[in-house]
């Protein structure tokens, strides 16, 4: 042997409970818990029913306890359930299903900060557009007053809003997204848009809020985002009650997961670790 190549120590043979507890910090009484639980596989017990812990269960909590990590508790301690009642391609099932839902989490936070560009670019563009009317209205007015004369009817009268107050109707927001009707109505009935309904006729009544919330729908439905994963997007906009905090609260839960992601990664080394090197008591 290379004396420059260093073994790592021999594990104890044998292992009392307390040797595990103080191994992970926690007390003898969860060691048991674990046991119990599935997390850790079967102890053996002396002739006086006392427990005895192998190796193998010294690997077996270190790989919970880094999988419960990234994974949490509840799906940490269902893999090694799983793990030790010899269904390992289950637990690898569930495995794969937590990254899914991870990923998942991820689309919903990417079409978030897609419709929050898509909005801020249809904000700026209506706000030249409403610019370049006030400029073309204010040319129109000084010309006309220089060449009508008194009495002259022949400047164009300022168009007026069909009817008095903020809020449109569901064929004026269709007319202004560019979609039919009945697409307002799927994502009504989806959850996504919830308009004010007129007392005695029922009639649909779109509120600012309304609209800017049917924009960002149609903004990522043009994407092709299932209604689903639109749901979310609307939910944080809501409760944070503006695009701005909207957006911090987008980068923190996509450092959060990021986090989370590489928790997760360490959690399954620690877990291939383990079913690598055995996984069942030698005794």
């Amino acid at each position: 042997m290379n004396e420059h190549t260093a073994r790592p120590p021999a594990a104890p043979a044998r292992l009392r409970p307390v040797d595990l507890a103080r191994l992970a910090g926690i007390s003898t009484q969860q060691i048991r818990n674990y046991e119990d639980a599935g997390v850790l596989p079967p102890a053996p017990r002396t002739m006086s029913g006392y427990r005895t812990f192998e190796d193998v269960h010294r690997r077996a909590l270190l790989a919970y306890r880094a999988l419960a990590k990234g994974y949490g508790p509840v799906a940490a301690t269902e893999i090694m359930r799983t793990v030790h009642v010899g269904d390992v391609p289950g637990a690898l099932a569930l495995v794969d299903a937590a990254h899914a839902a991870l990923h998942e989490e991820r689309v919903s936070l990417r079409a978030a900060s897609e419709a929050l560009e898509a909005l801020a670019r249809e904000a700026r563009a209506e706000k030249a557009r409403v610019e370049k009317a006030r400029i073309e209205k204010a040319g129109s007015g000084s010309s006309g007053a220089g060449s009508s004369g008194a009495g002259s009817s022949g400047a164009e009268k300022p168009r007026r809003s069909p009817r008095p107050g903020p809020d449109l109707r569901i064929g004026e927001v269709a007319d202004l997204l560019g979609v039919r009707t009945s697409a307002l109505r799927v994502w009504e009935s989806a959850g996504l848009l919830t308009p004010r309904r007129e007392r005695g006729t029922a009639y649909r009544h779109y509120s600012p809020a309304d609209v800017r919330d049917a924009r960002l729908v149609h903004t990522l439905r043009r994407s092709h985002y299932p209604l689903h994963q639109i749901r979310p997007v609307l939910e944080d906009l809501h409760r944070t009650g503006g695009s701005e905090a909207l957006h911090e609260s987008i980068a923190a839960r996509r450092a959060a997961l990021t986090e989370r992601t590489t928790a997760m990664l360490a959690g399954a080394g620690q877990l291939h670790a383990y079913l690598t090197h055995g996984h069942q008591p030698k005794s």
